[in-house]
């Protein structure tokens, strides 16, 4: 495949929003960097947190999304997993906390032992049998790895993250190209900073 041959789909890939309960508002670069990439559809991967945050990201592309551990506070109703086929290839969205058991489970190991990725492969791969691209988030660490010839995309969180290494916000783009070969990016969101719930400039 020639480096140079165009996609046949890219999609925007956003997770972790948190608006209210983190942030008021989408980070102010989120929509022009959607909107630059020319994505046809975007997924958002849960802790929505409130359904407005999807109608405004409809008015750049189509949007499925499904449901994260916080969504449930905020009667975002929508389904836990999703499963679809872009360009012939199986894509499962989903957010990754899995069941409650292995939420709070997740929790006490992350305090003891911090982030593994391989924890949360094992619940992806029950939520998504079959998939090539399974795309999540949860984590609020950005994850963009191959393994056994399945891409786990997670776009890391547009809104904070856990851990000081992964400080800015960042989402993604997932690429599918003629031949089903598929490239995943992380982009950071730039410019503004979290404080007191609301954005502002960054000094």
């Amino acid at each position: 495949m020639p480096p140079s041959a165009a996609p046949i789909a890219t999609l925007g890939v956003v997770t972790d929003t948190h608006i209210p309960d983190r942030v008021n508002n989408l980070h102010p670069a989120l929509i022009p960097g959607l909107r630059a990439a020319g994505v046809e559809r975007i997924l958002h991967a849960g802790d929505i947190s409130t359904r407005w945050v999807l109608d405004e990201l409809a008015q750049v592309a189509p949007v499925t999304a499904v449901q994260g551990n916080r969504d449930w506070l905020y009667r975002v109703d929508l389904p836990k997993t999703v499963q679809f086929e872009v360009a012939g290839v199986k894509v499962g969205l989903a957010h990754g906390h899995g069941t409650w058991f292995t939420y709070w489970w997740d929790k006490f190991q992350f305090v003891i032992l911090g982030y593994r990725f391989q924890r949360y492969r094992k619940v992806l791969e029950k939520s998504c049998p079959g998939a090539r691209v399974i795309v999540y988030g949860h984590t609020h660490t950005a994850e963009n790895r191959w393994e056994d010839g399945v891409l786990y995309f997670n776009p890391g969180s547009a809104s904070f993250s856990f851990r000081p290494e992964d400080a800015r916000p960042t989402y993604g783009l997932l690429r599918f190209y003629p031949g089903g070969r598929v490239e995943g990016e992380i982009l950071p969101l730039d410019g503004a900073q979290v404080v007191n719930g609301s954005w502002q400039a960054c000094p």
